[in-house]
């Protein structure tokens, strides 16, 4: 295998669980980057974040590939031009609606730039701070004239994977729906990060075996199938777990650096071979 590009999770794997909304990632993943890049590998980052919390960590590693944001919904480059939109059909989206208010849950419905929720959250305050945009509050997003990308019923851990049961079982056909602790999402049926890592590297020309992918969650999962060789750390959900080729160990110090640091040298090999170095 040729790696020629790295896709890389944010929260959960280039920082870990629990990190607080301004963290930056750690100088030796830094530094394993920075490698890579220099041996004429690509990295992107694919995250769930929107677009200004997700170019925030773009740049602090000095990256300058689009960025995938909002679990595959937007792709970006890292002056904010949009390569890549999935809007979810809002007759579809209003269906999601119509279950969260029939059933007292706060929602989320959101496109690539706004983020708008029936009321204020534990969750919806924290999505806001890692993103770095300002949640927008009203009892009817669904009428503030956005079309969605998503829309996202607010629960609790007890109750989130139920409501992801009955959503999948009603419209799994038709939508991505993700089942996160406390919030189920649901996107479009190609709103995933493992159809934007795939338009990217068809606009790179990198092949999918050629691609490595590392995530936690099960918004990962769909890039971690896709890529040639897909990563989960150790405390991943079951999602990214069933979907990775490789599960990293809980038992070091910095798992995610310590991995790139071994791909470094194949790295350094196949970047040297497309500069024409021996």
């Amino acid at each position: 295998m040729a790696v020629k590009l790295v896709a890389l999770d944010i929260d959960g794997t280039v920082l870990p669980p629990g990190a607080p909304p301004d963290a930056h990632p750690s100088p030796r993943l830094a530094a394993a980057v920075a490698r890579l890049r220099d041996a004429g590998v690509a990295v992107v980052l694919a995250s769930g974040r929107m677009f200004p919390g997700t170019v925030r960590i773009a740049r602090a590693f000095g990256l300058d590939t689009p960025v995938v944001c909002q679990q595959g919904c937007s792709v970006h480059r890292l002056d904010g031009v949009m390569l890549h939109e999935f809007p979810i059909e809002r007759a579809a989206a209003l269906q999601i609606v119509d279950y969260a208010r029939e059933r007292d849950y706060a929602y989320e419905w959101f496109n690539p730039v706004r983020y708008l929720a029936s009321r204020p959250t534990r969750e919806t305050i924290a999505y806001g701070r890692v993103s770095g945009i300002s949640p927008e509050y009203r009892d009817d997003p669904e009428r503030s004239g956005i079309r969605p990308t998503g829309v996202g019923v607010i629960s609790s851990p007890a109750e989130a994977s139920l409501i992801h049961r009955e959503l999948v079982a009603h419209h799994g056909d038709l939508l991505h729906v993700l089942d996160f602790p406390a919030v189920t999402v649901a996107v479009d049926r190609d709103a995933n990060k493992g159809h934007a890592l795939a338009l990217l590297c068809r606009d790179f020309g990198v092949a999918r075996e050629d691609v490595v992918a590392i995530g936690d969650s099960v918004n990962d999962a769909p890039m971690l199938a896709w890529a040639g060789h897909g990563v989960a750390v150790g405390h991943c959900d079951r999602y990214a777990r069933d979907a990775a080729d490789e599960v990293l160990p809980d038992d070091v110090t910095e798992p995610v650096a310590t991995w790139l640091e071994t791909l470094v040298p194949r790295g350094l090999r196949n970047g040297r071979r497309q500069a024409g170095l021996p």
